[in-house]
């Protein structure tokens, strides 16, 4: 089979939500002879982007996007494990994530995290009502190049300006890039209080992030 159309039917099992095929595909690829490094990035990859987009628009919902995740996430392993020591793949980024103290909504984060992991970033996830020097302390920790924060009521969104100001306290604040994210933050926010950005949806956060950190 033509390496084309070994990237055309990774990308399907994942649209399909299909773990089993999904792993099958890996493994048979390989058994072929395709590059799994280009299986993963032109293959399962554009599947779950793909994926990403539709959920964006509604077309998919939630328990789809994680099983398709989960598909891709068993299928890249297969791949990775293939792969000789110099080509394994470097997480693109290391990322703090958590819900801001006083909130205790964490679907929407939840999401994010699953489909950052999935792109290859190395994400903490801190969980939900994270107190702001939580995030910090990770932060210097980890030496982390990202630090997401998520709110989902006004009574909580200063908490999102508060971490701002205890980054540049610690002397982090130009060490890192800040997305905000939630029901109730949008661009104007993020702006306002000095984040470098908002993340709007799943997909436009994977997007943003490989435009700032590159």
């Amino acid at each position: 089979m033509e390496k084309t159309e070994w990237f055309k039917k990774a990308a399907q099992s994942i649209l399909d939500t299909d773990d089993d095929a999904a792993k099958e595909i890996a493994q048979k690829s390989l058994e072929d002879g395709i590059d799994p490094l280009e299986m993963i990035n032109q293959g399962f990859t554009e599947g779950i982007r793909k994926m990403g987009d539709l959920f964006d628009r509604g077309e998919v919902f939630l328990p789809g996007l994680l099983i398709a995740s989960e598909a891709m996430t068993t299928a890249v392993a297969i791949l990775e494990d293939a792969l000789p020591d110099d080509k394994k793949k470097e997480k693109l980024g290391v990322i703090v994530i958590g819900t801001v103290e006083g909130d205790i909504h964490d679907i929407g984060k939840g999401i994010i995290v699953t489909m950052l992991r999935v792109h290859g970033y190395d994400v903490h996830d801190l969980g939900r009502d994270i107190p702001i020097e939580k995030f910090v302390t990770k932060a210097k920790e980890l030496n982390a190049d990202v630090v997401g924060s998520s709110a989902m009521m006004t009574t909580t969104q200063l908490g999102q300006k508060k971490l701002e100001d205890a980054l540049k306290e610690a002397g982090l604040r130009d060490k890192v890039k800040t997305m905000v994210g939630g029901a109730v933050a949008t661009d104007h926010w993020a702006k306002r209080i000095g984040a470098d950005f908002f993340g709007e949806t799943p997909q436009d956060t994977i997007d943003k992030l490989e435009k700032f950190l590159n």
